[in-house]
């Protein structure tokens, strides 16, 4: 009879030992109202997310939420983070040292193009900030944060234009502007692929026109011949 106290007691003891602590608590929470939040904004966009639908989801209550974020807009950010962190690690991953300069050109267009295939979702409400009314509710420092997020991957595109410019694979140019004109070309042939219109004008294969694309840009980067002397 006197085993039977020391064995509940084990028994709480284990189940203590098994407890999630606090700190682990908070994350798994955190990442579960980030999974939710994924997948409204997902669905609904920006403007039309309710965070009641977010926290209902979560399995948390809607005071819970905002003691992780303060408001819609944070949690949108973080949501798009947490993508934008693992964007940049494969994006570097691509750009294999050794590689000629257009051909590293060539890797990362693969790869944007093949990370916008897998995560659709994603581009869709980083797009959303491009329109008025949601640039209009979110608060500058989160703007800012954002557009952070894209500037680094561009960064690395930009470095990469600029070594091909001074070791003479390509003539010399604006490597931010050419970065800019490649990112910019690559969203908008993403995009006519939302739209049926411009889908069925199109034609050919997305992917297909994207590398033409691509190739277009790379002949405007060759140097010019040398000049033929004089006679």
């Amino acid at each position: 009879m006197k085993d039977a106290p020391d064995d509940d007691g084990g028994e709480d003891r284990g189940a203590l030992a098994r407890r999630p602590r606090r700190g682990e608590r908070r994350v798994q929470q955190r990442q579960r109202i980030l999974d939710a939040a994924r997948t409204v904004f997902f669905r609904d966009g920006f403007m039309p997310a309710n965070l009641d639908e977010v926290a209902q989801r979560a399995g948390v209550a809607k005071g819970t939420l905002y003691r992780y974020f303060e408001n819609k807009a944070e949690l949108y950010v973080a949501v798009l983070s947490a993508n934008g962190d693992a964007f940049e690690r494969k994006m570097r991953d691509a750009l294999e040292p050794g590689l000629s300069p257009a051909e590293q050109v060539r890797r990362t267009s693969r790869f944007y193009f093949q990370h916008w295939t897998a995560h659709r979702e994603y581009f869709r409400i980083f797009w959303a900030l491009e329109n008025e009314p949601v640039i209009g509710e979110l608060p500058e420092p989160v703007v800012a944060q954002v557009t952070a997020l894209w500037e680094q991957c561009l960064r690395l595109l930009a470095d990469v234009l600029e070594r091909g410019a001074q070791g003479g694979a390509f003539a010399p140019h604006d490597s931010w502007e050419v970065a800019n004109i490649l990112w910019t070309l690559a969203n908008g042939l993403i995009q006519s692929e939302e739209a049926p219109a411009a889908k069925r004008l199109r034609r050919t294969p997305l992917e297909r026109v994207f590398e033409d694309a691509v190739e277009l840009v790379l002949r405007g980067l060759e140097p010019a011949p040398p000049a033929s002397r004089a006679r």
